[in-house]
């Protein structure tokens, strides 16, 4: 049933990856998606609807309006909008720029965090700053939405565009590039005992909690993991260059997580918890 449910969750994902190199290069500009019916409709009934007071309460609520009505996104972005490529500094104009909409056509996003304590920021009603991380892993290659809550409305207020070995998770980005479409680098990256969380392979009406080895990890495996493209948010998490590493992947309207746990021992990367 897992693994069913994780297919769903990783579907439009597998379309995107197929897609050549060249494509991928594209979305990293301005121009980056273009409509389609499927948004301009959701976006046509979204517009009808008055914009409650209380979506700026938690970004969550304010991005998912702001990637499907395209006059709501022009009317929360902060003209004009500084695209930042190192000492580069370009002044966006409203007709230079298209409808972005970030991680909504795959159906899920990340969370890539040093502790589980950080999860609560998604809730937290005081946070002002949230970035929304566009990671290209082929590319090696990092986009940023930078949002701030400006007297009690979210506003996109800058983009940036650098490098993956400038972000503060770099080394684990590059690890996880490896891990997800690697299948011998994945089995070598598994430590000798890991916590498991979900349900039993063998009955999948019953959830376990167990420890499992490698041996064990063709039964339990998540199977293929989202590759090419990644978005992540910062909810004000402090990274630090820390030893452990959180790997969640959130679906948007169908409640779905998977919680993945990392910790560096002996200078390697290794998988030690899955929680599904």
């Amino acid at each position: 049933m897992f693994v069913v449910c994780l297919a769903m969750l990783m579907a439009e994902t597998a379309c995107t990856e197929k897609k050549p190199a060249a494509a991928e290069t594209d979305t990293m500009t301005v121009d980056s998606l273009a409509d389609t019916l499927e948004v301009d409709t959701v976006a046509e009934i979204i517009s009808e609807q008055p914009i409650p007071k209380a979506a700026d309460e938690l970004f969550d609520d304010f991005i998912y309006l702001f990637c499907h009505n395209r006059q709501h996104q022009l009317g929360r972005i902060q003209w004009p909008l500084r695209e930042i490529n190192g000492k580069r500094v370009k002044q966006l104009q409203p007709g230079q720029w298209h409808m972005e909409q970030l991680y909504m056509p795959q159906g899920f996003y990340t969370l890539i965090l040093d502790s589980r304590k950080q999860l609560q920021l998604s809730k937290d009603t005081s946070v002002n700053h949230v970035v929304v991380e566009k990671i290209f892993l082929e590319q090696q290659a990092v986009r940023k939405f930078n949002f701030d809550r400006i007297e009690g409305q979210w506003m996109l207020t800058s983009v940036e565009n650098g490098a993956v070995v400038e972000n503060q998770n770099a080394s684990f980005l590059q690890f996880y590039e490896k891990f997800a479409a690697d299948s011998t680098f994945q089995a070598e990256s598994l430590a000798e005992q890991m916590s498991f969380s979900g349900p039993d392979p063998e009955d999948d009406s019953h959830d376990i909690q167990t420890q499992i080895t490698p041996d064990d990890w063709p039964y339990f495996t998540p199977g293929e993991l989202p590759q090419g493209v990644l978005f992540n948010i910062v909810y004000g998490q402090k990274y630090q260059e820390s030893n452990r590493k959180v790997f969640l992947l959130r679906g948007i309207a169908n409640g779905q997580e998977m919680e993945m746990n990392f910790q560096r021992v002996d200078g390697e990367w290794k998988l030690v918890g899955l929680k599904v």
